[in-house]
């Protein structure tokens, strides 16, 4: 579990570094009458919150939902290797909200638990 103080989390070297390298999350958001609703986005990482937009965003279902239930997961994996297996992904627990980043719209993630596999280089 994430190292956390004041519900801030912190992330390790190699997760840090993971997280920047890596461009396709997969967010995940519940609708008003408890739907879970997961899609795959874009996102910029900036040591401590995940960003992401998009093209329209504010008539996406995910925009819809997070306005009425602010509580998200977000992983961000990879398939590193079929033979042997190899594996390796951040899931982040947190809590997402509507900002500006230069003049547009984004959906920042503050990351209140997280968890990690993989990043060692070993096999999973």
């Amino acid at each position: 579990m994430g190292k956390q103080e004041n519900n801030v989390v912190e992330f390790t070297e190699k997760e840090s570094k993971y997280l920047k390298e890596q461009r396709l999350g997969r967010i995940a958001t519940v609708s008003p009458d408890v739907q879970p609703h997961v899609v795959p986005v874009a996102f910029e990482f900036d040591g401590s919150h995940f960003y992401f937009g998009g093209w329209n965003l504010e008539k996406s279902l995910k925009f819809r939902n997070i306005r009425q239930n602010n509580k998200v997961a977000f992983v961000v994996d990879n398939l590193v290797s079929v033979d042997p297996w190899r594996v390796s992904g951040v899931e982040i627990k947190g809590i997402a909200e509507i900002t500006k980043r230069n003049g547009n719209e984004y959906v920042k993630i503050t990351p209140l638990r997280k968890s990690s596999w993989g990043l060692e280089g070993k096999e999973t």
